[in-house]
């Protein structure tokens, strides 16, 4: 499968709509829609077409779908005028990439089914930066054979690509991700604590661990949060307690024993009531400095954030 695939893509806010630009100006023959209609004309400048609504997208050979939570999934694909309302005509394949339950997944899994359409669970790791500068990753599970034929479009939106599994095992992947972010996150929180009671400045820290093994894309890419105090959210600190409820439950339901993700439940949890529910989560830091007494200021440095934005692909 080349450039020549017909695409239908639902949702055109600003995450979907960095995906998609990746396939269009990539040479794809997309065919969007929102349900804010301007949304969707500023993917037509730079090539998509773009129709009213879900169901005009029926016909496409795959459709991918990036909205914001569970009611519009449901509304998008089997909804009076979802993808899927279409008696005639439906996808071959059905491509979510929302951050939505198992349930609600599974739910959207079995209409597909009813209709004949493959569906598979495709959520990412990643921001609309992270999109523009190729570094996005997904999780992806469902028929095999069907990601494969997907595959091809899903590494020119992101740079990992990884079949997961069948069913819904994707979701739990993220929330897996999603839990080993907060705990990293609490880790160097605690850690940079220690460093600038001690008169160390946090980008001297920062910049000593990116510069070694320990370092990693997500430690640079959150160092200039972290040194200027930026918490404009990303990934919310809510949206982080919230997965960690999530991957706690399943936890208890396999008995799976998870000592440090617990404490840091705990610890998420309360930076949500010192106030930072809608901030992004690197404020866990603001939170271990008020618990350790520690007055924090911005330190004003112009740093790198280890992201690159790469030439767009051409057909």
């Amino acid at each position: 499968m080349g450039n020549d695939g017909r695409i239908g893509w639902i949702g055109c806010g600003r995450m979907g709509a960095a995906m998609a630009t990746r396939l269009i100006e990539g040479g794809d023959d997309v065919t969007v829609t929102n349900r804010t209609r301007a949304k969707a004309e500023a993917l037509g400048v730079i090539g998509a077409t773009v129709v009213e609504t879900p169901r005009d997208l029926a016909d496409r050979e795959i459709v991918f779908v990036m909205v914001s939570a569970d009611q519009d999934v449901l509304e998008v694909t089997v909804g009076e005028n979802g993808v899927l309302a279409n008696p005639d005509v439906a996808p071959a394949i059905l491509v979510d990439s929302s951050t939505i339950s198992a349930e609600t997944s599974a739910m959207v899994r079995e209409a597909c089914e009813r209709r004949g359409t493959k569906f598979l669970a495709a959520p990412v790791s990643g921001n609309p930066k992270v999109v523009a500068a190729g570094q996005l990753t997904l999780a992806v599970s469902g028929e095999e054979d069907a990601f494969d034929q997907v595959k091809p479009y899903l590494s020119r939106i992101g740079a990992g690509v990884t079949y997961v599994g069948a069913g819904e095992v994707a979701r739990l992947v993220k929330i897996c991700h999603n839990m080993f972010l907060g705990v990293v996150a609490q880790s160097l929180s605690e850690i940079m604590v220690l460093a600038e009671s001690n008169g160390i400045k946090r980008s001297a820290l920062l910049e000593f661990i990116n510069n070694s093994i320990l370092g990693s894309p997500f430690s640079r890419y959150k160092t200039p949060a972290f040194v200027n105090l930026d918490f404009s959210p990303t990934f919310t600190t809510s949206l982080l307690r919230k997965d960690f409820n999530l991957g706690m439950a399943a936890a208890k339901a396999t008995s799976a024993s998870m000592p440090l993700a617990a404490l840091t439940t705990e610890l998420v949890t309360s930076a949500v009531g010192a106030g930072y529910g809608g901030a992004d989560f690197a404020a866990l830091l603001a939170e271990q400095a008020r618990s350790a007494g520690l007055v924090l200021e911005p330190e004003g440095l112009v740093v790198d954030d280890g992201l690159a934005t790469p030439p767009r692909a051409t057909a």
